[in-house]
């Protein structure tokens, strides 16, 4: 789905322009995005399979829920939109934890490059895992993994075809981040 989005600069600063999402691909501009990884107090991470016919990396493992930012539309309020819409699940903004803004540049082809600045949160998963429900248009499946086995398949290049290949120090941060709260 085509939705407007906000236009970032080189250093992630909103310019006051909007652009079609799709135009931004096209054309490689900088949009906001979030990023949300849902943890348990017992150490296991949600991750989120991306969908089969996602534009970019179908199929493998991703952050527990992430999303574009609309066009004016407040960062929290993006964050709680998408974890409602992908796991059909309510958190409140006191849930959210911001750990950070990354820089991500994702040339993928010629028309398909993915600019982003991904504000980062974490949000304890406090509902039982089998009441979340999945967004079938956006989501293959859902699974609960060990932040251990996590941590040693992207961060110690075990199992990377696994995962959307995020940046080493993006996913030192969220493992670094959960391990704290535990």
């Amino acid at each position: 789905m085509d939705e407007l989005v906000d236009r970032l600069d080189e250093e992630g600063n909103y310019t006051g322009q909007t652009i079609l999402k799709s135009d931004a691909h096209r054309q490689g501009i900088f949009h906001p995005t979030v990023h949300i990884w849902l943890y348990t107090n017992q150490g296991e991470v949600l991750m989120q399979r991306r969908g089969e016919f996602k534009d970019t990396y179908p199929l493998l493992w991703d952050v527990s829920v992430a999303g574009h930012i609309g066009a004016g539309e407040d960062i929290y309020d993006a964050a709680l939109r998408e974890v409602k819409e992908e796991i059909g699940l309510t958190i409140l903004k006191e849930d959210l934890t911001k750990i950070g803004v990354f820089k991500s540049i994702q040339e993928h082809s010629e028309n398909l490059i993915d600019n982003e600045f991904h504000h980062t949160f974490l949000c304890e998963l406090k509902a039982p895992f089998g009441s979340l429900k999945k967004q079938n248009s956006e989501v293959e499946a859902l699974t609960m993994i060990p932040l251990i086995q996590f941590a040693e398949e992207v961060w110690g290049l075990a199992n990377t075809a696994r995962y959307v290949p995020h940046s080493t120090e993006y996913y030192k941060t969220i493992i670094k981040s959960i391990k704290g709260r535990l």
